[in-house]
Order: structure tokens, then sequence, then C-alpha cells
């Protein structure tokens, strides 16, 4: 009776975690082709995404925190406000703002800056910042990269080496910002850590970084509304019996 008592808490929860989640229309009126490949470990997620619209900038995030299930589910509310509140109430515009006014955020709402209450708990994410036109993009990270595949190669846009939440004691970490000029027919992927740290195979190991790449680079050219199957597909033929080990999201759009 316990149990079922807090399972039917968790599955509320869940409705309410996806209902803060931007919908797959909202999304689409900024991005025409897109995917979203969102898998939860448990009911509830660590990982989540982000989007926005201005005038002038669409915006685009994936975002990784740490744990995952019912604490991971908490911090995705911490980053998803502070987000908004880094767009909306601070009028943030350009990538590396947003995040060290996220990262600033984070930091005073857990206390992050007093030793007796230091919670060690943080974020990982990519954030992409489009004009409105498509043609230039701004990305700043923290930890994860950006993938970008434009004919037939991968340009990877490296993240800063620090999580949002990092403090030093003084002041916190300060992000950089990448602007990139886009093209026609580029495709970008920005994705939490839960495909490449997947365990499985023949020899029991992660998929890693490198390979995880390389299949991005070969599903590429495919429909983006296949892809998440494919992707998907390849996931359970590596975990074979083994169980999903992280959340997993993955994001891919075609310019």
């Amino acid at each position: 009776e316990q149990k079922s008592h807090i399972m039917d808490s968790i599955y509320y929860a869940r409705r309410i975690q996806t209902a803060i989640l931007p919908s797959d229309e909202y999304i689409n009126t900024g991005l025409k082709e897109n995917f979203i490949l969102y898998r939860p470990k448990d009911i509830v997620s660590g990982d989540f995404y982000w989007f926005y619209k201005t005038k002038e900038n669409i915006m685009i995030s994936a975002v990784d925190c740490t744990g995952h299930g019912v604490p991971g589910a908490f911090m995705s509310i911490v980053g998803y406000n502070q987000l908004n509140y880094a767009v909306s109430v601070k009028k943030s515009r350009t990538s590396d703002d947003i995040l060290n006014n996220l990262n600033q955020g984070v930091i005073e709402t857990l206390s992050e800056n007093t030793q007796e209450s230091k919670v060690m708990d943080g974020m990982d994410l990519a954030l992409c910042v489009f004009d409105k036109d498509l043609k230039k993009l701004q990305y700043s990270g923290a930890n994860n990269p950006l993938i970008l595949i434009r004919n037939n190669e991968i340009i990877q846009y490296k993240a800063d080496k620090f999580p949002i939440g990092a403090y030093d004691g003084h002041i916190p970490q300060v992000f950089t910002r990448n602007d990139i000029d886009l093209q026609d027919g580029d495709r970008l992927y920005i994705y939490s850590d839960g495909s490449p740290d997947q365990f499985g195979g023949p020899s029991e190991t992660k998929i890693t970084p490198k390979k995880f790449k390389e299949l991005l680079l070969e599903r590429h050219q495919k429909p983006l509304d296949k892809q998440p199957e494919m992707l998907n597909k390849n996931l359970e033929d590596w975990m074979g019996e083994g169980e999903q080990i992280d959340d997993i999201l993955v994001i891919g759009i075609k310019i």
C-alpha cells in the first residue's frame, strides 16, 4: 500500500514535469525540421529540453541535471525556471549571457555560495541561439558539445569544461560564446551524456562519444522524423538484455 502511494505520487509528478516541457507544435513554429528523442531512465527525468522565442531569436537547449529520477526532476524544475528567468526577466539574448545568468540563478537558488548548505549538484547543457532567419547561430555549453554535420563531415564545437552551478568560492565561472555562420542543409545535434555513456555490446562497454558521433554521421541524411526511431533502435540493440543507465536526450535540427 505504501509503495502504491509513492508510485502514484511519482506518476503525478511526471504529468507535471511533462506539462512544463515545450510542445512539439510550439518548437515547430520556430524550427520547422527538428526531432527530440527523450527517454527518461525512470518515471521522471533529470534531462529536459527548453525552447524560447523572441522577435529576433529562437533558443533551444538540451539540459542534463545531476542525477536522474526524483532528485534529477527537482533539479530540472530549478533549471527550467532559471532559464526562463534569464530571458524573460533579465532579457538575456546571447548564449553566453543566458548561461552566465542561469549559472548565477542556480547558485543562488541552491545556496552554493555558503559552505554550510553546499549542494554538489548542477547541470550540463548545450544551448543554441538562432537568429530568426536561421543563418547565424550562437552556441554556449557547459560540458556538452554542439555537433554540426556539413558536407558529410563532423564539426564539433566544444563546451566549457565546467557545469552550471560551478562556484570556486569567489566568483562564478564565465561561459564563452561560439558564433557560427550556418548553411542550408546543415544538421545540428545537441544531447545529454545518456547515449554515449550507455553500457552494452559484446564487451559491456560504453558507446563512447566518438562512436555516438559516428552514429549521428551515418544517420544524418535520413529524414529527421525517422532519426529518433533509428537512434532508439541502436540503443536497444546495444543494451540487449541490460538496462538503461541514465536519462537520454538527443535533439536534431536541419537548417
